[in-house]
This record gives C-alpha cells, structure tokens and sequence, in this order.
C-alpha cells in the first residue's frame, strides 16, 4: 500500500509539473548513492539498524544536459557527504557537504550547488561548504564509480534479478533525490573520509544504495 500510494504521488506530481519552454531541454543526468544502512532489507535488519546507524550518506550527480538561470551543467560533476543525528529516515536536520569537479566553471559551479539546494533541499539539508576537486563519475551499465580522492567513492551495481521491483515492500528508504524509476543497488564498497557532516565510514556488501536517472 504504501508503495502503492508513493507511485500515485509521483504521477501527480509528474503531471501538475510546468510544461519546459519551447526549445528548452530539461536538466538531465545519472544518480548514485550508498548509506550506512541496507535500504533493501528484511523487517527485522531495517528495524535494528533504524535506531543504530543510517545517519550518514554519499551521493552523487552527473548532469548530461540542460541549465539552470542560464548556465549551462553539461558535464558537471557532484559527489556529496550527507550527515544527521539521527537515521536519514527519520527527517531529522541534517548537514552537506558538496565537491564540484575541478573542470567544471566557477559559475557551474555556483549554479549547481544552487540547483541542489532547491530541488534536493528536503534530502540534503543545509549546504555547508562547496568545494573544487576531480570528481570521476563512471556509469556502466548501471555500474557506478565515484571518487574524489580524499572525500568519497562509491562502487555499487545493479542487485540480481531486480529483487527491488519483484519484492517492493522491502525498500525502506526514498532516495535523497528526486530520481526517474529508481532502483536498489547493491554496494561492493563506499566510504566518506570525514570532515564536517560525520566522522569518517567505510561500508560494504550490502543492499544500501539507490541509483537511476534524473529529469528536473
């Protein structure tokens, strides 16, 4: 039921949308994240790691299209660390830290963290810094690679036969953000090296990522 009742809400929110300018291409890109808790678990290991962990996140955006106030994200790179006081299901006021490829211009820059702010505010929380470096991006078949050294990476590929879809009632989690037909991904290994949103993590082989492309 209530998966049921998140897909009727996407379709609403789909269809009340604001029709693009003529001529005007949509922001578009591929999304990946990996949490310190399984999003694709049975009742039992969700419940115990509710009140234990799930606090802290990594994710990722690469943007193959469209601008925002007339800048052009083509190209653009993001990885960021997400850190709460509490399980990242539970709403709580949490904390971002973003890292923009060092390729991308400073007014892509500027025009990226200010598209995240808005379109992800809910699942991100505050931006508390932005800052430049390589970001490599890889999306292989729905394989993803993240990296930025000294920050984050991330490793997660597609879960067997699609289990997220055959068995939706044990998808726990949305993700951070919005994201066109998500799914679960299985994470070989992500970590977060530590800084202003958590202390440092490492995590890996379990069901604790969401990944899919995006449409805005």
């Amino acid at each position: 039921m209530r998966v049921l009742i998140c897909c009727l809400l996407g379709v609403l929110i789909s269809a009340t949308r604001a029709p693009l300018p003529k001529g005007t291409a949509p922001i578009a890109g591929d999304y990946v994240e990996a949490r310190t808790a399984s999003v694709f678990a049975g009742a039992c290991h969700y419940n115990g790691e509710l009140v234990t962990t799930g606090h802290e996140a990594v994710a990722a955006w690469s943007f193959t299209g469209g601008a925002w106030h007339g800048v052009d994200l083509a190209g653009v790179r993001v990885v960021a660390g997400v850190g709460s006081e509490s399980n990242l299901g539970e709403h709580a006021a949490r904390k971002t830290a973003l890292v923009v490829d060092s390729s991308a211009s400073e007014a892509q820059a500027r025009a990226v963290a200010g598209l995240l702010k808005e379109k992800c505010g809910d699942g991100l929380g505050q931006i508390i810094s932005v800052r430049r470096a390589p970001v490599n991006f890889s999306d292989m078949a729905n394989k993803y690679t993240v990296k930025v050294q000294g920050f984050a990476t991330m490793s997660v590929q597609p879960m067997p036969d699609n289990e997220c879809c055959a068995q939706p009632n044990l998808v726990w989690y949305s993700p951070l953000a919005p994201v066109d037909h998500r799914k679960v991904g299985f994470t070989q290994n992500a970590t977060y090296a530590g800084g202003t949103v958590s202390d440092a993590w490492q995590r890996e082989g379990e069901n604790s990522a969401f990944y899919g492309s995006f449409s805005w």
